[in-house]
């Protein structure tokens, strides 16, 4: 009875200090999927989400969601696959949200003293739910990159429109018509190039009018499909296990 209540004891001591080590390594996880998937929508979306100007109803609502499906899709899948947790692309979002907040806030409400405001960053944590809500449900990573992919693409621009909304209301400055946020990118001058543009709006879905939008998130709905599938891929490659037999 004594060396068996040892042994209890001792199982219970190699579980509190392996929950400790959990953790301890559950912190530079999360620091390196904020710096990775920070520094990967600095890359590729660049000023469509930095900007407030810059989000505009034609671009802004393709180009977010596409490159930001990265991240979510893979490490949702190491997380599904081998550790049943549906959680991996609403961990990744809230961990982008989170350092996107405090970059703005430091480098330029404190540091620059930039209006806050004018560079809000926009929000994928619905888009990411849904997507981890239909893996929970169907527990199928194909019906999740045909339903989820599509359901991330196409509520990007309906759950930020309560965000950005005031600031496309029309307004003449100078002669001209123009929004709200267009006037506080002429107003508070960036640093950059001369051949710096903004290429917004510029394309053949103006011709559809009040059209433009919907069918941006259509479009960001269809493409975002094949691109969960590669990153999931690209997750499912980096998070197997192989054993090479040298003999």
């Amino acid at each position: 009875m004594v060396s068996q209540s040892i042994t209890i004891s001792k199982a219970a001591e190699i579980a509190r200090i392996s929950r400790i080590f959990d953790f301890l390594l559950l912190v530079p996880i999360l620091l390196v999927i904020i710096g990775t998937y920070h520094l990967s929508m600095i890359l590729t979306v660049g000023d469509w989400d930095f900007w407030l100007d810059w989000k505009d109803r034609q671009w802004w609502p393709i180009v977010t969601p596409l490159m930001g499906i990265s991240f979510p899709a893979a490490i949702q899948y190491g997380l599904w696959k081998h550790l049943r947790l549906p959680i991996g692309a609403t961990v990744c979002t809230v961990c982008l949200l989170l350092g996107m907040a405090i970059t703005r806030w430091f480098a330029y409400h404190l540091w620059t003293n930039y209006p806050i405001n004018l560079v809000l960053p926009a929000t994928l944590i619905p888009g990411a739910l849904l997507l981890d809500f239909v893996l929970l449900t169907s527990r199928s990573f194909f019906v999740t990159a045909i339903l989820g992919g599509m359901l991330f693409g196409a509520v990007f621009y309906p759950a930020n429109w309560a965000i950005f909304a005031p600031f496309h209301q029309p307004v003449e400055y100078n002669g001209s018509l123009m929004t709200l946020a267009d006037v506080s990118g002429y107003s508070y001058i960036r640093p950059g190039v001369p051949e710096y543009l903004r290429i917004i709006e510029r394309g053949v879905l103006r011709t559809y009018d009040t059209y433009a939008t919907p069918l941006s998130a259509f479009c960001a709905a269809v493409l975002a499909v094949p691109l969960y599938g590669l990153w999931s891929y690209i997750g499912k490659l980096f998070s197997t296990t192989r054993f090479i037999d040298k003999f």
